[in-house]
């Protein structure tokens, strides 16, 4: 991992720094579990796990990013830090980037076409970020 990267996009402006708070994390990692847990939920709708999955994801990565002391109010930031975080090649957190291009097109065109391998892909891609942060946390 990367703390200068982190540093280095602080001083660019696309990071704040804020003192780690492990209880934010925790509650971030609950939330991401939980939201996990309806994304598996077989009798919602498609749109509604992919929106649970995404959601999920984000709170994971905000989790991680928040434990290095930094925080970001961009979406697409705490996804690419993620390489920094928590050693994410580009390949595995560009997925979230994708699921964030797709949840922006919902939320702001009221456009979504979401294949169920897609809501698979990620579900399982979230549930290795969650076990990634949870290990981060037990780190000191």
């Amino acid at each position: 991992m990367a703390p200068e990267h982190l540093a280095n996009l602080a001083r660019i402006g696309q990071l704040k720094v804020e003192a780690r708070n492990a209880a934010e994390v925790a509650r971030m990692l609950k939330l991401a579990k939980t939201r996990l847990a309806d994304a598996k939920l077989p009798n919602v709708s498609r749109d509604g796990r992919f929106a649970s999955s995404y959601g999920a994801g984000h709170a994971a990565a905000l989790a991680a990013l928040r434990w290095h002391g930094y925080r970001s109010e961009n979406r697409f930031t705490v996804f690419q830090c993620l390489q920094h975080t928590l050693g994410w090649p580009p390949h595995r957190w560009r997925v979230l980037d994708a699921a964030h291009q797709k949840r922006n097109l919902a939320e702001y065109e009221g456009y979504l076409d979401i294949e169920e391998g897609l809501v698979v892909e990620l579900n399982g891609l979230v549930q290795a970020l969650i076990a990634d942060v949870e290990s981060l946390t037990q780190t000191v």
